[in-house]
């Protein structure tokens, strides 16, 4: 495992470091190359002034706070004071400046969290693929330095994602519609945890889809997401620490395992032996209501609709400042009258109901993330067909969550020198302490089986 949030703040604790020293290091890194694009505006020094207020405590014998003065950046969703927030588009660059935190924010604030800045993203996180006109794309860190191509970061929480895999920060506020946490960590090596949707409050946050928009952070290890969690949520989980034997876990046969690239086939067998290996109970459950999902992502489904109602009269004003992708995506929800969107929130109940009878006696499912890794970028810029090909295929199995209201969490599961590869697992609504506990088990098993 690398070196994590816990583990900088176990070095502060023992006096190994100081949050300056650590922050010194953050910035230092957010000025490197492999950190271009993700800032769309940086907050030095107020992350500063939080890491010196930290060490001063320390010095004065006081607790450090729980995230001790460490670096944490911020998607350009959520309203930071002082700050404009833009959703990385052009047809907000004229925004006001926020006159108060978005509460994801100010929790992270008065938990000693030294906010680094306003992070890139899929313009107004309408994408899974992270490439932005505006502002420039930021390139998948890790990939580049495995095969010096310029990757995706995936999207829509990019730059966040970029943010922690480059060490820049060592966590990432996000949001996740239909897989904004979760796609950019699996195609980055990193964990990605989107919670029951109202763990964290979303006042504050500009909105996608308010029906499935859920808050969470992006960060190194499962344990630092449970951190991340607790200090968002203001509840803190009692995560489930049963050994990997006494989980039951399952996996759907078809639709989250179709079309597979090879690599992330051969990847999720291989990490489905290990565990196996190591104790865990893994069988096959059918979810005959799973093939649905797609009844409720016609014509953009909930999600456009619900887009176009916050979009509509901006776009009639300054459509040609959008990009045009993501204006053709909303649009489409012009076409979805009010009764038609009442339909698809009813079928999606149903569907809801269906898919958790038939996920009854399992803990926790386990799925590739993405069926895809990282593709290159240049392609994509230039094809409207290839981009919208893949869009769909990053977000096919990570929407399946959101539209089930449920939780889920992606950890690595790639070996040393191989594109990054995610493992999601996931469950139904508040079962949030299941998948954190059954997640680090997992985590530890790949670990313990890579060596």
């Amino acid at each position: 495992m690398p070196i994590d949030l816990t583990d900088a703040l176990a070095s502060l604790r023992e006096g190994r470091q100081s949050a300056a020293a650590l922050l010194a290091t953050n910035l230092a890194r957010a000025d490197a190359p492999a950190c271009e694009h993700i800032f769309l505006r940086r907050f030095d020094a107020e992350a500063l002034a939080a890491a010196q207020a930290s060490d001063a405590a320390a010095a004065r014998g006081e607790p450090r706070p729980p995230l001790g003065g460490l670096a944490v950046s911020v998607k350009d969703l959520f309203d930071v004071a002082g700050m404009p927030t833009t959703a990385a588009s052009a047809a907000m660059d004229d925004a006001p400046p926020a006159t108060r935190d978005a509460p994801a924010v100010a929790r992270l604030r008065a938990a000693g969290a030294a906010l680094v800045g306003h992070t890139h993203l899929s313009e107004f996180a309408f994408s899974g693929v992270g490439i932005n006109p505006h502002h420039g794309t930021p390139r998948n860190p890790v990939t580049h330095a495995l095969d010096g191509l310029d990757r995706i970061p995936g999207g829509s929480t990019s730059g966040g994602a970029v943010s922690v895999a480059a060490g820049a920060a060592w966590a990432a506020l996000g949001s996740d519609t239909g897989g904004s946490l979760r796609i950019p960590a699996a195609l980055q090596g990193l964990v990605g945890f989107k919670g029951t949707a109202r763990r964290v409050p979303l006042g504050g946050c500009l909105p996608l889809s308010p029906s499935l928009d859920t808050a969470g952070a992006i960060t190194r290890s499962v344990r630092d997401a449970a951190l991340l969690d607790s200090v968002l949520s203001g509840a803190p989980l009692e995560i489930d620490a049963r050994p990997l034997s006494a989980w039951r876990f399952a996996i759907t046969p078809t639709f989250m395992q179709d079309e597979l690239e090879p690599a992330i086939a051969s990847a999720f067998e291989r990490a489905l032996a290990t565990l196996r290996s190591a104790g865990a109970r893994i069988e096959e459950r059918a979810l005959p209501a799973l093939p649905r999902v797609a009844e409720l992502q016609t014509q953009g489904g909930i999600t456009a609709a619900e887009a176009w109602a916050w979009h509509h009269a901006r776009l009639a004003e300054r459509g040609d400042r959008y990009d045009p992708r993501v204006a053709l995506r909303i649009r489409r929800g012009a076409s979805i009258a009010p009764d038609a969107y009442q339909a698809l929130l009813d079928a999606r109940q149903r569907w809801i109901h269906d898919m958790k009878t038939s996920m009854q006696g399992i803990d926790v499912f386990l799925s590739p993330t993405v069926p895809l890794q990282a593709p290159e970028i240049a392609p994509l810029l230039h094809s409207d067909d290839l981009f919208f090909a893949t869009n769909a295929r990053l977000l096919r199995n990570t929407a399946v969550v959101n539209l089930l209201d449920g939780c889920a969490i992606s950890i690595p599961c790639e070996r040393p020198g191989e594109l990054p590869v995610g493992l999601m697992l996931w469950a139904p609504a508040s079962r949030d302490a299941a998948v954190l506990g059954a997640a680090a088990r997992v985590e530890a098993a790949l670990a313990a089986g890579a060596r």
